[in-house]
């Protein structure tokens, strides 16, 4: 599992939909439009599926090629869908030296998916991230708006099943 793409299937809604296309309705005439709807499409959906850019490229008559050039550009902008628990692992210099790469792999494997990635039941998504400035307690890794620190491998089961609700 952990060498195929994991994909999680668009679930987008009819009154999100409606949402997208009143926000393009109201700015496609306005210079420079792409990247304030797209901010607020993501906004609308938590991230930038494909379907999504399709209706904005659509709706605005430029490529697609052009929204995707955008997203992928952006790093404020996400392809993927965010997990209801968002784990980031600091894969900054001190916590690196300190094991983070391998407490990273572990979470990965457990979970079957890559950085970027959100587990196909949405319940876990992945991470890596450099310096959140809690070098002390290195390696460190995040859960929503939890800390861990002063991690091991073997700390990885326990703190992914408190969240197996």
């Amino acid at each position: 599992m952990a060498n195929k793409k994991t994909v999680v299937p668009f679930q987008g809604t009819p009154e999100q939909e409606k949402q997208l296309r009143e926000v393009i309705a109201g700015l496609k005439d306005t210079k420079g439009a792409l990247m304030p709807i797209m901010q607020q499409a993501q906004d609308i959906y938590g991230y930038l599926p494909i379907e999504v850019q399709e209706i904005i490229a659509t709706e605005l008559g430029i490529p697609l090629s052009e929204v995707y050039g955008v997203a992928t550009f952006y790093a404020q902008f996400a392809l993927n869908p965010k997990g209801r628990n968002k784990i980031s692992v600091c894969l900054g210099t001190a916590c690196y030296v300190k094991g983070s790469g391998d407490v990273f792999d572990r979470i990965s494997q457990r979970l079957g998916i890559k950085s970027g990635e959100c587990t196909p039941d949405g319940k876990f998504s992945l991470e890596a991230c450099r310096c959140i400035g809690a070098c002390g307690l290195a390696p460190v890794m995040t859960i929503n708006d939890e800390v861990y620190g002063r991690l091991t491998v073997d700390d990885v089961d326990t703190i992914l099943a408190k969240y197996n609700d």
